[in-house]
């Protein structure tokens, strides 16, 4: 399975960054306008509609039409797994339905001082059995600019 990782330290203390990533206008703010995105619904793990704070259990619909090109793709992403104590912080989300075979992205979190090291790692596949798995490294070409706009964006607002 092809990996993708990042890491970018921001200039704020970790109970900031992970406020930020706790809800759906994070998404919203740090996704690229030219990925098209559009937040159908979130549902936390009691079934509420838009909850305060994405829980392990929470599901989000989306749309995204990168580019305005091609039909919207659907991608559902469900959120397993949530975690934090005094210094360091996750979550991980799987995609459910969507573009990718697989899609798992785990957002962690570690406290220096009053500054906080971002880190996003992505294990992902596309469809199409060995010709998928085969092409899947290329997949680099679309998120490294993604995640490098995700990063800075995420500096610019919370430095």
């Amino acid at each position: 399975m092809a990996t993708y990782t990042r890491c970018t330290r921001i200039g704020a203390p970790l109970s900031t960054v992970w406020e930020f990533h706790s809800d759906e206008s994070g998404l919203e703010a740090l996704t690229p306008d030219w990925m098209g995105l559009d937040i159908v619904s979130v549902r936390g793990p009691d079934g509420t509609l838009d909850p305060e704070t994405l829980d392990a259990g929470s599901k989000i619909r989306m749309s995204m039409r990168p580019f305005d090109v091609g039909p919207a793709q659907r991608w559902t992403s469900h959120i397993v797994a949530r975690e934090l104590d005094d210094y360091t912080a996750m979550f991980r989300d799987e995609m459910i339905g969507g573009p990718f075979k697989k899609w798992v992205h785990t957002h962690r979190f570690y406290a220096d001082g009053e500054k906080t090291l971002m880190e996003d790692h992505v294990e992902y596949e596309f469809p199409g059995g060995g010709v998928g798995r085969a092409v899947s490294p290329l997949g680099i070409i679309g998120l490294e600019p993604m995640f490098r706009q995700r990063h800075a964006k995420t500096k610019a607002l919370l430095e």
